[in-house]
Parts: C-alpha cells; sequence; structure tokens
C-alpha cells in the first residue's frame, strides 16, 4: 500500500468491499532503506550536515560509505584511509576506488609516525615484552583519535562501521574503531553485509569486487585474517541468530547440528564482552534483538546458558 521507510501521502477508502493485499519488500532491499533511513533521520535531527568514515578497503566501511551517500547525498560524506605500515597496498586502493566510484572528498592520513612515537613512549614500561593485541589495538585507537579530531575540528558524525557478527564476540576494539556517534552496522551480522553489497551493486560496480571478493581482515598484524579468530561468518551468524534473537539454550543449539565446542565459545564470548557493547554508539535496530534496549544483560555476572 505505501513504500516502506519512505515518506507518502495517499487516501484509502476503509469503507471499499476490495480486500487490500500487502506484499513485503524483499529483506535485503527493506533493510538497506532502513539504513538509510536511519543515517538520514539521525543526522538531521540531531544537527549533523556532513559525516566522515575511516575507509579501511574492507567490506563493512564499504558498504557503511556506500549507505551515507545515499543517506545524505555524496557531498556530504567524507572517506579517511589511515595505512599503517601493516596496511596491504591493494587496501588503500581498494579505499581510494571506493571513494572515486562514490564520488566522495577522499584524504589519506598514514598512521606510522604516530605508532611509532606511541610505542617509543610506553617503551621504558613496555621494555623486554613481546608484541601483542596491545600494539594491534593502539593503531586502532589512533585511527579512532584521527576520525574524531576531525569530527570536533569540522563537525562531521563519525560513523561506525563494525557489523554485530563482530560487535557479538567483541572482535573490535574499544575507544578505537567502536569510536564515533552512529553505530550502522551493528545490528546487521556479516552474511547479511555482503548481501546489501550485492544490493548495491545492483546497477552498476560501485563497491569495487576485489573489497567483496577478498578475506575479511582487520590487518593489525601481518597476514591476518578474521578466521583465523572467528568461525566462519555463517556458521558464527547461524549461532548468533539461535542464541541471540530467539535465546535459544546452548543444548538445542547443539542439538541443531552445531559443534559444541564453537558453540560454547561463541556464547561465552558474547557474555564476556557485554562491557563493550554497552560503550558503543547508538545502534540502528534492524532484528529483534539489537545490542543496547533490546536486550539488556548484566556486564558483570558469573551465569551460565
Amino acid at each position: 500500500i505505501l513504500p516502506g521507510f519512505k515518506e507518502e501521502i495517499k487516501t484509502i477508502d476503509l469503507k471499499q468491499s476490495d480486500v487490500i493485499s500487502f506484499t513485503p519488500e524483499d529483506y535485503v532491499e527493506d533493510t538497506y532503506n532502513a539504513l538509510v533511513l536511519g543515517i538520514k533521520d539521525y543526522m538531521h535531527k540531531c544537527g549533523f550536515k556532513k559525516t566522515v568514515i575511516g575507509l579501511s578497503g574492507g567490506i563493512d566501511s564499504a558498504v557503511t560509505c556506500a549507505l551515507a551517500c545515499r543517506a545524505v547525498g555524496n557531498e556530504n560524506v567524507v572517506g579517511v584511509a589511515m595505512p599503517s605500515p601493516i596496511s596491504s597496498e591493494s587496501s588503500l586502493t581498494d579505499a581510494e576506488d571506493l571513494a572515486k566510484n562514490l564520488g566522495i572528498e577522499f584524504s589519506v592520513i598514514p598512521i606510522e609516525a604516530v605508532f611509532t612515537a606511541y610505542k617509543n613512549s610506553l617503551n621504558p614500561l613496555f621494555y623486554n615484552t613481546e608484541e601483542d593485541v596491545t600494539e594491534e589495538n593502539l593503531q586502532a585507537r589512533i585511527r579512532g583519535n584521527i576520525l574524531m579530531a576531525l569530527s570536533n575540528k569540522f563537525g562531521y558524525l563519525v560513523l561506525t562501521t563494525g557489523n554485530k557478527s563482530e560487535l557479538s564476540v567483541g572482535y573490535c576494539t574499544l575507544y578505537g574503531d567502536m569510536s564515533g556517534g552512529l553505530a550502522v552496522l551493528a545490528d546487521i551480522p556479516k552474511v547479511l553485509v555482503y548481501k546489501i553489497a550485492s544490493y548495491i551493486n545492483r546497477a552498476k560496480e560501485v563497491i569495487p569486487l576485489s573489497i567483496i571478493e577478498k578475506p575479511p581482515s582487520a590487518e593489525l598484524k601481518p597476514g591476518q585474517k578474521d578466521q583465523d579468530t572467528l568461525p566462519p561468518y555463517e556458521i558464527l551468524d547461524a549461532i548468533l541468530e539461535l542464541y541471540v534473537e530467539q535465546a535459544r539454550p546452548k543444548k538445542e543449539i547443539v542439538e541443531r547440528g552445531f559443534d559444541s565446542e564453537t558453540v560454547e565459545w561463541i556464547i561465552d564470548a558474547v557474555g564476556k564482552n557485554e562491557y563493550k557493547r554497552r560503550q558503543a554508539p547508538p545502534v540502528l535496530k534492524i532484528t529483534s534483538k539489537a545490542f543496547g534496549p533490546g536486550r539488556r544483560m548484566p556486564i558483570a555476572a558469573k551465569h551460565s546458558f
């Protein structure tokens, strides 16, 4: 009858005898339109005219950027690539190609000098210790600081780009890639992110295929891939759907054919990372159980599901 997630005025005669049929929109298209409206409304009602997004050359930042362009216009979207010595050359090229395809303002701010300064300052305390996740997270936090500096200086809204799969199990950096004013994809599982990317590319190649086809990676250490730490996203998302959105217990999830150790690891990770999610920016709610008001759990609790 009326289009979803768009303003429209129509007159409906409730006395007519004919049955008014309703055909649901395609779920991916519906989700795309909901996210676009969410960004547009949030920025307008909060008084932001422009947004800034860190472009890593990955799928999440690419989809977020494309959604923002559709929501507020490409002239109001700023993309920033912040490569480190660990970043692949192809990632920077992919970010540049995406920015060209979308027609947005684009800058490159290397973080090597800042990263080195951080490590030199910490060296008296870190002396004789091996580099670990601490140095990985430093890179993410440097990038978050740069984006927030641009936000402060120019009044941009920082859009974070992490997805629900990562946020569920804490595969994100507090005060790093979680820094921002609106979490666009935080209720979108990774598998659905890829489907939205395909929808965005339905008429022409907006998101470079190289971004869609390459294995996802945070690129915080050499040779890093998401699947080195996480289960395959198809499995992770399916288990999260059952546990987070349907509130199914571990026993039932395992009975559906999932590996017991994998299920236990995911449930444990979800519980341990509530403190991260509590400090995340506002989330655009899409599913029945978005993190935040849609799902309240204690931060510090010893419980078993």
